[in-house]
């Protein structure tokens, strides 16, 4: 039972997060949380399968490192696409443009 609770939780959250990526492609930046959310969800599950193995933390800490590095990427890419574009709808964007 108590398998089921730490591996059944961090699928759910991945598998809400790829839903929500999925289905909502409007704003940037409602894709980028859902990204990240899922991310976290990587990331919990990482932790739960080193803490079960008795492994060390360091590459998860390490994963979290690159995952910090991913988000502010993509605050970055948001911005420069707020300041051309005037917002961040997907239908405003042309890939053509640039």
């Amino acid at each position: 039972m108590m398998m089921l609770i730490y591996w059944g939780l961090p699928i759910f959250l991945f598998f809400s997060g790829v839903m929500v990526f999925v289905f909502n492609c409007k704003h940037l930046l409602v894709m980028l949380l859902s990204l990240e959310f899922m991310v976290l969800s990587l990331f919990m599950m990482l932790f739960i399968y080193l803490n079960m193995f008795m492994y060390e933390s360091f590459f998860s800490m390490m994963f979290l490192t690159f995952c910090v590095c991913e988000g502010a990427l993509g605050l970055g890419i948001l911005v420069s696409m707020i300041r051309t574009h005037g917002n961040d709808y997907f239908n405003s964007f042309s890939v053509l443009q640039c």
